[in-house]
C-alpha cells in the first residue's frame, strides 16, 4: 500500500517523485518565496528551514539571505536530504537530521534569526514546535509558517468561484466510488489547526502573533495531476494500490483541461519573539 503524507517522506522513490515534481512545476517555489519574504531576513544571520525536505524553502531563504547568512535545512527524512543535498549546493547551506520537535537539540548556540516552515505544520506535534522556536529564536525573530486551507478551515474568495465539480479530487473520489465500490468520502470535518488553535499556541509558547494572510495559488490541472501522482498524495488515501490510484487519476484528469486552473487557499502566520534586540 501507498505511504502517506504524514510518514511516508523517508523513500527514495518518493523523495525523487517530490523533488522532481517541485522542479518542474511552480507550487512549492511560490509558496517558499513568499514565506521568505514575509521572514525578512535582510541582516539574518542564522535561518532554519524546519521539516525543509528536499531544500525548495531553503533555496527561496538562500536567494533572500545576505551572502554571509547561515542557513539550516531540518527534516526527519533523511531520503528527502540526500535528495536535495544532490541537488541544491551551496556553501551557506547544511543539513540537519531530525524531528522538527527536537530543534532546540540542534541550533546554533547564539540562537537564529528566523524559522520558516511551508507546508508542513500541521503534520508535527504543533505546541512541541512552537515551543522549540522559541527557545531558538534570538528577540526579534521571526517564524513564519503557513497552514493548508482544509486544516486551517479557510477558504480564499477566489477558490469560492470554482465549481467542486471540476476539481480533480472530486472526480477521483467519484469515479472510485461508482466504478470500485468505495464508499464515500466522509463530510468535511472539523480543522485540524484553526487561527484560534494557531493563536493560543503561540500564546502558550510565549510568541507574538504578528500577522495573518489568507492566500491563493492558482493551480493547473496538469500541475495538480502531477501532485497527485506523487505516491504519498495519490488519492484514494486507503484501500487502493498505487497502480489503482493512477488509473483512476488518469481517468478522472481525462475528464478535465490541462490549462483549467483550480484554486488552492492557505492561512500564512507570522509571528516574533519580542524583547530587546542585540
Amino acid at each position: 500500500m501507498p505511504q502517506d503524507a504524514l510518514t511516508g517522506w523517508d523513500d527514495e522513490m518518493i523523495a525523487k517523485a517530490y523533488a522532481a515534481f517541485a522542479r518542474a512545476f511552480p507550487m512549492y517555489s511560490a509558496s517558499s518565496r513568499d514565506l521568505a519574504v514575509r521572514a525578512r531576513l535582510a541582516g539574518s544571520r542564522v535561518v532554519v528551514d524546519l521539516c525543509g525536505g528536499t531544500g525548495a524553502t531553503a533555496e527561496a531563504i538562500l536567494t533572500l539571505a545576505p551572502p554571509d547568512a547561515r542557513v539550516i535545512s531540518l527534516d526527519n527524512a533523511p531520503a528527502m536530504q540526500r535528495i536535495g543535498r544532490r541537488t541544491l549546493y551551496d556553501p551557506r547551506l547544511s543539513w540537519i537530521t531530525a524531528r522538527a520537535e527536537e530543534l532546540a537539540e540542534h541550533a546554533p548556540a547564539g540562537g537564529v534569526d528566523a524559522v520558516v516552515c511551508n507546508s508542513a505544520i500541521w503534520k508535527t506535534d504543533v505546541p512541541s514546535v512552537f515551543a522549540a522556536v522559541r527557545h531558538v529564536l534570538r528577540p526579534g525573530g521571526r517564524f513564519v509558517f503557513n497552514v493548508g486551507g482544509g486544516f486551517a478551515g479557510v477558504t480564499h474568495p477566489s477558490a469560492r468561484t470554482r465549481s467542486a465539480s471540476a476539481l480533480l479530487g472530486s472526480l477521483i473520489e467519484q469515479i472510485a466510488t461508482r466504478d470500485y465500490g468505495a464508499p464515500p468520502a466522509p463530510t468535511s470535518s472539523a480543522p485540524r489547526l484553526p487561527l484560534t488553535a494557531v493563536a493560543s499556541h503561540l500564546a502558550a509558547a510565549g510568541l507574538t502573533l504578528v500577522e495573518t494572510d489568507v492566500t491563493a495559488q492558482h493551480i493547473t490541472m496538469a500541475e495538480r495531476r502531477a501532485w497527485l501522482s506523487i505516491p504519498v498524495f495519490a488519492r484514494p488515501e486507503h484501500g487502493f494500490s498505487y497502480k489503482q490510484q493512477m488509473t483512476i487519476l488518469q481517468e478522472a484528469y481525462a475528464q478535465t483541461r490541462p490549462d483549467d486552473v483550480t484554486v488552492t487557499s492557505w492561512l500564512v502566520v507570522v509571528a516574533r519573539l519580542d524583547g530587546p534586540q542585540m
